[in-house]
């Protein structure tokens, strides 16, 4: 795929839509409670992958006009959201890691679309993403502890494997691209047990309800479909087409493990 500068930066300018996959915004720039401002927080921590994940499929020309979709409207709502949490924050604590956080979030989004996506450019994009997650994740579990009740954990693990689907998919279009990203496959392997372990953990929950069981046993389901895809990386016929399916059912998982987070943030 050939994106030149000036088509790359029309095109961030000119997108208006601000919701993807389920992930609409609020009707108001504010948080209202705790447990959301964790499953925002957490949020943050997926949209950090997830602009990882869309720029690598564009330089692959994979699902190119999803791809661009997916980047710009999870640049809008990283931006959204990061401008609520700072003014959120409840402690110097949290502010200071809210303030560390932008310009690392500065320097992630000029690489992201400062040029078209270029593979030699992949270990730096990584680089700098791996460090907005960090801090997001920080924020994350700042506002767990601040909470200091079980089901503020569970909304952040929850929320934790919206970031793990976005994550292997990185992984994996990064690997197929031949980007020289190092710990990529270790990197993979990790999220895919993190991710297994962790439906577990939410399945066992004595707070997940009766939707909330059913939409884990959906993204399980999901998830198997997404492993035998994964489980083919290195297989030379059928690439693109197998490298569409992880770009898609990553967002399908995103969708089912938002709702997930949203039901347990609305436990009180």
């Amino acid at each position: 795929m050939e994106l030149n500068r000036r088509h790359w930066m029309t095109h961030l300018a000119g997108t208006t839509a601000l919701a993807t996959m389920g992930l609409a915004l609020p009707a108001q720039a504010q948080i209202n409670s705790l447990n959301e401002a964790i499953n925002k927080a957490g949020r943050q921590r997926m949209l950090s992958q997830r602009m990882a994940k869309a720029w690598l499929a564009l330089g692959q020309g994979i699902e190119i006009k999803r791809a661009e979709k997916v980047l710009y409207d999870s640049m809008a709502l990283f931006d959204r959201q990061f401008v609520e949490l700072k003014a959120y924050a409840p402690t110097p604590e949290i502010k200071a890691t809210y303030a560390a956080q932008e310009a690392c979030w500065a320097d992630y989004k000029a690489a992201l679309v400062g040029n078209a996506p270029d593979r030699a450019a992949a270990p730096l994009l990584l680089s700098l993403d791996a460090k907005v997650l960090k801090l997001a994740h920080q924020g994350t579990v700042q506002l767990e502890q601040f909470s200091g009740k079980a089901v503020g954990k569970l909304v952040n693990v929850a929320g934790r494997q919206r970031m793990l689907s976005q994550r292997t998919a990185k992984f994996y279009l990064s690997q197929r691209w031949g980007a020289n990203v190092p710990e990529a496959g270790k990197e993979l392997t990790t999220a895919r047990q993190e991710f297994k372990q962790a439906l577990s953990t939410l399945n066992g929950a004595p707070q997940a309800t009766s939707t909330i069981r059913d939409l884990l046993a959906l993204a399980e389901q999901q998830w198997v479909f997404f492993e035998n895809a994964l489980n083919r990386l290195n297989d030379s016929a059928g690439g693109e087409r197998r490298a569409t399916e992880v770009f898609a059912t990553s967002e399908h998982i995103l969708q089912v493990m938002d709702q997930v987070t949203g039901l347990y943030a609305q436990i009180t």
